[in-house]
């Protein structure tokens, strides 16, 4: 091979290596930022035909329906505990902050932040729809298709 080739070999290869690399850190660096909508079924029983189940530790959002009686506020700091619920299990998320002024009991949220258990979520924030006919459109894609049905637990028990 003439040397005039091997340099144009060397050229091609050093770019193509160039470009994976850049799209491989790209890709790691994303990767952190990825947050993930789940329903409080979802997050309990598995999300997809695959049923795939976050992992502790994920960031992720979750939207639900807040269970009127579950919430708990520390009387000595602004931790706030609270229980989520769609159309089956109940999810607790745990907030420290100030709420939303629109949030209430029986009302639409949605929470972003990490899952410290299988149904516990450290929550850094959280919104409060604005209306009765506002959804996110995470919500609202995750409940498209579901009929209104009766959930699977009483809204004023304690589970």
């Amino acid at each position: 091979m003439n040397p005039r080739r091997k340099k144009r070999l060397f050229t091609v290869v050093a770019v193509i290596f160039s470009i994976g690399a850049a799209v491989g850190l790209t890709l790691y660096a994303l990767q952190e930022n990825i947050n993930l909508f789940y329903t409080p079924s979802e997050l309990v029983e598995g999300k997809g035909e695959l049923k795939e189940i976050p992992q502790i530790g994920q960031k992720l959002r979750i939207g639900g329906m807040v269970v009127p009686g579950s919430v708990v506020r520390d009387e000595t700091s602004l931790d706030v505990s609270f229980k989520l619920i769609d159309t089956g299990p109940m999810v607790t998320i745990r907030y420290k902050g100030i709420l939303p002024d629109l949030f209430r009991e029986g009302q639409g949220i949605v929470a972003q932040g990490t899952l410290v258990e299988s149904n516990v979520v450290e929550a850094f924030e959280v919104l409060a729809k604005h209306d009765e006919e506002y959804m996110p459109s995470e919500v609202a894609e995750a409940v498209k298709g579901i009929k209104h049905e009766k959930p699977k637990y009483n809204l004023n028990s304690e589970n």
